[in-house]
C-alpha cells in the first residue's frame, strides 16, 4: 500500500527561477516513474508545459511541526530540522531524491525543481523548544536536503532558526555543500560560544569541471574552502566531510581535499560511502554513462566490489561504511591522511548546559 502524499497549497511562492536546459543545467536528466503512482506522464521533463525553459518551483508546505526524529542505528542524531523539501544543488548522487516520491513527485528532475518551503517553521521551532516537553538536545541541520541551498539567500529560513536556536541556546550541528553557511557565523559563532555549534562542509571533490555536472548547483569547492576559513577564524568549530566518497571517481581526491580542508582550518574529518538506495541506482548510473561514459564500468564495478556485488546495501551498519578489501582500503587511506594532518574524528561534543527557556519577567524562572 503507497503512502500518503504530502498535501501542498498549490500557490507556488512568489520566487520562481528559470533555469536553461541542458546538462550542465540538472544533476538528473529525466524524471524516472514513482514507485508510489500507477499513472506516468512521458514528454520532455526539460521544458515545461508551454515548451519554455524547465522552472524551479517554489511552494509552500504546510507543516504543523518543527523537528523530526529518527531511530537509525547508523545516523549519529536523534533530532533534526530540514527547512526545505527537495534541493536545487541536484546532486546527482543524493540519498534524499527518492523521499520526493513521497509527495507524488519524481526523485529526478521533480526533486531538483520542485521545492517545498516550510515558511512556517521558525516559528514552529520557538513553540516546540518552548514547550515543557522538549528534552534540551543537539539538532541536526538538515537531516535530508540541504539547509543552505540558493534560495536561503531570499528567504532565510535557515537564519531564522538559527536565531531561534540562539534565543534558548539550543545546540545545532550543520552540514552542507554551501558556502553560505559563512553568511551565518555571527549566529553560530554566538551559540559555539555557548558550546552549542558545530558546522561541517561536504566536499566531494577539487575538480571543477567534475563539481559542475556531479553537483551542478552547489558551491564551488574553493567557496566551500573559503567558508570553512571564515567559520575558524569566527571560532566556530567546523569540520571537513567527504560525501560521497564513490570508487573509481573521487576517491583518489582523499588525501588532497584533507589537506586542503586542514589549512583552511578545518578541525575535524569524516567520510561516507556513497549509497543508492531506492531508484537512485539507475538514476546515478545514467548520469555516469551521460558524463564520464570512460570511467563509467569502473565506477560500477567498484561499488558493487564494497556493496556485496550489488550498488546499493540497505542493511543497517554497513549502508554507511560498506564492506569487502576496498572499502577497507578506502577506510584505511582515510584513516592515515586524517591522523597525518591531526584531524580529529569528530567535532567537539555539543553542550546542553546553558539551554534556557526565554520568557519575560518572573515567570522565566519557573522555566
Amino acid at each position: 500500500m503507497a503512502p500518503p502524499r504530502t498535501r501542498t497549497r498549490e500557490a507556488a511562492l512568489d520566487r520562481r527561477e528559470q533555469q536553461p536546459p541542458g546538462p550542465r543545467a540538472r544533476g538528473a536528466a529525466t524524471n524516472p516513474p514513482n514507485r508510489f503512482e500507477r499513472l506516468h506522464i512521458e514528454g520532455d521533463p526539460t521544458v515545461g508545459h508551454d515548451g519554455a525553459p524547465l522552472e524551479t518551483r517554489y511552494l509552500r508546505d504546510p507543516v504543523r511541526t518543527a523537528i523530526s526524529f529518527n531511530t537509525s542505528p547508523d545516523i549519529g542524531f536523534d533530532a533534526s530540522l530540514n527547512p526545505y523539501r527537495g534541493c536545487l544543488h541536484g546532486c546527482s548522487y543524493c540519498y534524499a531524491r527518492p523521499t520526493h516520491e513521497y509527495l507524488g513527485l519524481s526523485a529526478g528532475l521533480d526533486f531538483e525543481s520542485q521545492i517545498l518551503v516550510k515558511d512556517a517553521l521558525p516559528e514552529l521551532l520557538r513553540n516546540e523548544l518552548g514547550a515543557k516537553r522538549w528534552t534540551p538536545q543537539a539538532i541536526a541541520m538538515s537531516g535530508v536536503t540541504d539547509a543552505y541551498q540558493p534560495i536561503e539567500r531570499h528567504l532565510q529560513l535557515t537564519r531564522q532558526c538559527l536565531e531561534v536556536l540562539l534565543a534558548f541556546r539550543n545546540p545545532v550541528s550543520i552540514i552542507t555543500k554551501s558556502a553560505l553557511v559563512a553568511r551565518d557565523r555571527d549566529l553560530l559563532a554566538a551559540l559555539a560560544s555557548f558550546d552549542a555549534a558545530a558546522v561541517n562542509l561536504s566536499i566531494t571533490t577539487l575538480d571543477a569541471s567534475l563539481t559542475r555536472t556531479l553537483e551542478p548547483r552547489a558551491s564551488h569547492p574553493n567557496q566551500r574552502l573559503r567558508a570553512i576559513s571564515r567559520l575558524a577564524r569566527a571560532k566556530v568549530p567546523v569540520g571537513v566531510m567527504i560525501a560521497p566518497v564513490i570508487p573509481g571517481l573521487n576517491d583518489h581526491e582523499i588525501p588532497a581535499v584533507l589537506s586542503a580542508a586542514r589549512q583552511a582550518g578545518a578541525r575535524s574529518a569524516g567520510m561516507i560511502l556513497l549509497r543508492l538506495p531506492q531508484g537512485m541506482d539507475s538514476l546515478f548510473e545514467e548520469w555516469l554513462w551521460r558524463h564520464v561514459p570512460n570511467r563509467a564500468k569502473r565506477v560500477l564495478s567498484r561499488v558493487r566490489e564494497t556493496r556485496g556485488g550489488r550498488l546499493n546495501d540497505p542493511r543497517f551498519g554497513s549502508r554507511m561504511r560498506g564492506e569487502g578489501t576496498y572499502a577497507a582500503q578506502l577506510r584505511d587511506l582515510f584513516e592515515l591522511q586524517r591522523r597525518r594532518l591531526g584531524l580529529s574524528a569528530m567535532l567537539p561534543t555539543l553542550s546542553t548546559e546553558h539551554f534556557r527557556r526565554p520568557g519575560n519577567g518572573q515567570l522565566a524562572l519557573f522555566d
